[in-house]
């Protein structure tokens, strides 16, 4: 009966219910003092989309900054052990004063935003295909002695996830400790029953940002994309690939281009402590097994690192901020791989600056990537690109997956980081950065061998194509920040 007296106001009722909660969201996003153009969009679309615009705002507008990854007791108790403690010695950390004083203004950006140090002694070597790099990773599994921990976006049930896998219960059954850490996003189509059986023969596995109820619209917009591994604190692998068959035999796409390095040296601990609170997050144990105390002098040619990650959590946004500087800081050169191009309005204005400035900026994205919104997101760019003379170039063969940024002679940076919203803002990513003339030919060679394989695009030639293509380029650009 009362329900029935009401049922005439239920729609004021309804409309004063959601008043109330939109006025709510609304004080939340100005509080926290975001970015004006980002604040106003969150605004019109809680008043302009009634229930689908807080459906949005819980999915996807939601901020984790003043979350903590891991407590300051605990990040002391990682950070203060002796292994750990010699790469923070003075004798560890290189001042670049010989070289141009941008390399030392880098090493203190990423040093104020994380507290992450110059690391001088180590050695790389880079794969650019699948079957290299994990050959190379199964050799190094299987001669773990002590511990492995393994942290990748995607690991797929497929032959090479299975041979991986079986290697892991090997090295259980001899007394190794194996961690393994997953995205639960990433990897949320897959055979759970693939993590089941590494967990009954004895391997810790465990997922980053669990997606469960009521939990699922607060954790899917966040995705734990870096791929690290570290094997006996003496062996890391940092890059783009993840465990899945598409990484060396292509799969849907023919063929996949990716990068990835093999790191010995300083830079396995600063992975191990990445690693660490990544699974300490995930409230589990604090990871306190040794890494490898590397001499300086050990490594007949050197290379100096540092490790940057960022997320979510982050109070800066660490890895659009390394980018902004790089890019800002290039005199000759400034060469760009990336699957995915959606930048900041600030990175697309660095970019057009350092074209306009005669710096030589190259841009290489897939013709056709593995996400057809993001193919059209990234093309929507192009024209604005091609106007202020960045070259673009389009990878023909397939897939190309690789994240690398050369600048000038002497710097690299490469990881899981995409040159995208997404990555900058709401993954959990990692990227090394690499000073080293040496290391620098080594990159600009593989690129360069690269750019043979595109085709570079012309501006008259892009203001040609189709007027829905035009069309469709701008309606999906404006969902770029939520791709």
């Amino acid at each position: 009966m009362i329900l029935a007296e009401l049922f005439p106001y239920s729609r004021l009722i309804f409309t004063i219910l959601y008043g109330i909660t939109a006025v709510a969201i609304i004080g939340v996003v100005v509080s926290e003092n975001r970015n004006p153009v980002k604040t106003l969009a969150w605004i019109t679309v809680l008043v302009l989309l009634p229930v689908v615009g807080i459906i949005l705002y819980i999915f996807f507008g939601r901020s984790l900054r003043h979350i903590r990854m891991i407590s300051r007791k605990k990040r002391l108790r990682l950070t203060n052990r002796e292994d750990i403690k010699h790469l923070m010695r003075t004798r560890q950390v290189v001042r670049y004063e010989d070289e141009k004083s941008e390399h030392q203004q880098m090493i203190n950006l990423v040093n104020s935003v994380q507290g992450s140090p110059y690391l001088a002694n180590n050695e790389v070597e880079i794969y650019t295909n699948g079957k290299d790099k994990f050959d190379a990773l199964k050799r190094d599994l299987l001669a773990a002695e002590r511990y492995i921990h393994i942290q990748y976006y995607i690991i797929e049930n497929d032959t090479l996830g299975n041979e991986i896998a079986e290697i892991l219960k090997a090295k259980v059954a001899e007394g190794v400790k194996v961690r393994v850490l997953y995205d639960h996003v990433g990897s949320f189509h897959f055979d759970m029953s693939y993590f089941k059986k590494l967990r009954k023969a004895g391997v810790d596995v465990y997922p980053f940002m669990q997606i469960t109820f009521p939990e699922f619209a607060n954790r899917i917009n966040w995705r734990n994309h870096r791929k690290i591994v570290v094997i006996d604190g003496k062996v890391g692998y940092i890059g783009g690939m993840n465990i899945a068959d598409r990484y060396i035999d292509g799969g849907k796409m023919g063929h996949w281009r990716d990068t990835h390095l093999r790191v010995v040296g300083d830079i396995v601990a600063a992975l191990q402590v990445s690693f660490a609170i990544d699974w300490n997050f995930m409230k589990r144990e604090l990871i306190e097994e040794p890494v490898a105390m590397v001499e300086p002098g050990s490594i007949a040619n050197p290379i100096g690192m540092q490790l940057v990650t960022s997320g979510p959590t982050s109070q800066w946004v660490n890895m659009a901020f390394v980018f902004q500087k790089a890019i800002d800081s290039a005199r000759k050169y400034v060469y760009i791989q990336t699957p995915y191009f959606l930048p900041s309005d600030s990175l697309l204005k660095a970019l057009q600056v350092a074209a306009l400035s005669k710096v030589d900026v190259r841009l290489m994205i897939p013709r056709k990537p593995d996400s057809v919104l993001l193919r059209y997101a990234s093309y929507s760019y192009v024209k604005q690109c091609l106007d202020a003379g960045i070259k673009i170039y389009f990878y023909e063969p397939g897939m190309l997956h690789s994240k690398v940024v050369v600048i000038d002679d002497d710097f690299v940076t490469t990881g899981s980081t995409n040159f995208d919203f997404r990555s900058f803002e709401h993954n959990f990513e990692s990227n090394v950065l690499l000073y080293s003339k040496e290391f620098n030919r080594r990159m600009c060679d593989v690129m360069l061998a690269d750019m043979k394989q595109c085709s570079r695009i012309s501006l008259r030639a892009w203001r040609k194509r189709p007027l829905w293509q035009k069309a469709v380029e701008s309606i999906v650009r404006l969902f770029g920040p939520l791709l």
